[in-house]
């Protein structure tokens, strides 16, 4: 086995090893893999890496590894933080040694980058899972073996509306809900930084460089001020986003919810459930139907509106030595 840096040539093969196995739970396309992978300025190259059969010259497997940046500091994000985005390893070659190997290579670069803590999925942008998920549980004990710690676990949920079940805008009063235009950028960020600094404000930013326009936003104002926002997404949207990554597991499109946030002045009013249903009343909109709320631990919130439990994610990180 000859171990090479993961670059644009391995991608569409990579893409094919996972959907041997995975197309029917969690397909993977060429276009996500190189957004989250070949375009993600987190991505440490020395530790993002391919597994060629030295025989064949096929790939057996492959790791990515990520790592928060100096850059991330201005949001008030700490260093020193690393993230495997993915681990794979082709079926009929597992238990060889392989998936070890790629893992303690990513890991040992990941601390000559100064990396302290890192968890399995999750990233800091950009992420293909948030955890591994449950069905995978072979994998989980894998990880355990490794000294992969379990720290919490995260839902995806999901809802389909019939025809004729709309969901309509709701009334606020003195608050309104409207989705976002380009004019709305600068005031959007200063409120992302104020009420949400971190990985949102991060993300958030990086929506408009990636040529947002403000249609993935649906906005809530009191007495015409900025108080709220709710994330959506559809095959429209200038990247693909978590919750919409599965959609080929779907004839009709597929939309997307979250995150979404409220001032802090002005929770306790109800405005975090009235906002998802803006959303909801959104998409329908545009024609879709079947609504993801991604890596949330609030069942019980999304639970009021219909939503139930479709995928389930341990989260695990280590400390590196």
């Amino acid at each position: 086995m000859m171990i090479e840096l993961l670059q644009e040539k391995h991608i569409d093969e990579a893409v094919s090893l996972w959907n041997a196995e995975l197309a029917g739970s969690y397909p993977l396309r060429s276009r996500l893999l190189r957004q989250n992978v070949l375009a993600d300025p987190h991505v440490v190259p020395e530790g993002t890496l391919a597994a060629i059969d030295s025989r064949t010259g096929e790939l057996v497997g492959f790791v990515v590894a990520k790592a928060s940046r100096r850059e991330d500091e201005s949001y008030g994000l700490a260093r020193g933080n690393g993230w495997i985005h993915a681990l794979f390893v082709a079926p009929e070659r597992r238990g060889q040694g392989i998936g070890t190997a790629l893992l303690y290579q990513a890991a040992l670069v990941l601390r000559h980058k100064g990396v302290d803590r890192v968890a399995l999925g999750n990233d800091l942008h950009r992420r293909l899972f948030p955890g591994i998920p449950d069905e995978l549980a072979e994998t989980q004990r894998w990880f355990e073996r490794r000294g992969f710690r379990y720290r919490e676990t995260a839902f995806d949920m999901i809802k389909t509306y019939g025809q004729e079940e709309l969901v309509p805008m709701p009334a606020l009063g003195e608050a309104a809900c409207r989705v976002a235009e380009p004019q709305d950028q600068a005031e959007l960020e200063a409120f992302m930084s104020r009420c949400f600094p971190g990985a949102w404000d991060l993300q958030h930013r990086d929506y408009w460089r990636q040529g947002g326009t403000g249609r993935e936003y649906v906005l809530l104002e009191h007495g015409g001020k900025l108080i709220g926002f709710c994330r959506i997404n559809d095959s429209a949207s200038p990247l693909l986003a978590q919750n919409v990554y599965w959609s080929p597991l779907f004839e009709e499109e597929l939309g997307g919810i979250g995150p979404l946030g409220i001032d802090e002045a002005y929770r306790g009013r109800r405005y975090g459930l009235s906002i998802v249903q803006a959303a909801i009343h959104t998409l329908q909109a545009r024609g879709i139907r079947r609504i993801v709320i991604d890596t949330t631990p609030f069942v019980d919130f999304y639970g009021k509106l219909g939503y139930e439990v479709w995928k389930t994610y341990a989260k695990y990180d280590k400390t590196l030595a």
